[in-house]
């Protein structure tokens, strides 16, 4: 494809404000085994990086984290200061979304509502560590 023909930007990444760039990086490189951009991976002792990428390795857009001196935690779903956007994640089935709900909160997650028994479809809903909100559902497709 030429330059000429594209006729949208795709998304190459989201990017997350955190005011400890590195341990919330961590927290989504593990919840959903991302990777370090190379050269992102350590950081000189004591250093707080600017900013961090994590890669997907099947090649889906990147996560990426800038550090912000006072990040105020947002109030889910409706409150002061507001979220100002979410991360919705995906599992295919119930015993893949309880297994990721306990994964969240042993790596610090907050849960925020449980929707776990909606037979539309069931979800929980996260804060992280930072208190942004994130979701985890169910979905087939």
């Amino acid at each position: 494809m030429t330059e000429a023909n594209v006729r949208h930007p795709r998304i190459r990444q989201t990017v997350i404000d955190a005011s400890d760039v590195r341990a919330l990086a961590e927290f989504y490189r593990r919840l959903l085994s991302l990777e370090y951009r190379p050269g992102d991976d350590a950081d000189a002792a004591g250093h707080q990086p600017d900013w961090l990428v994590l890669r997907d390795p099947s090649g889906g857009p990147h996560l990426a984290f800038q550090h912000v001196a006072d990040l105020p935690r947002p109030v889910w779903p409706d409150g002061r200061p507001p979220q100002m956007m979410h991360l919705d994640t995906s599992v295919p089935g119930a015993e893949a979304l309880e297994q990721q709900r306990q994964r969240a909160l042993a790596l610090g997650a907050t849960l925020l509502l449980d929707r776990s028994d909606d037979e539309d479809e069931p979800l929980y809903v996260f804060a992280d560590p930072a208190g942004h909100p994130f979701c985890i559902f169910v979905s087939t497709d």
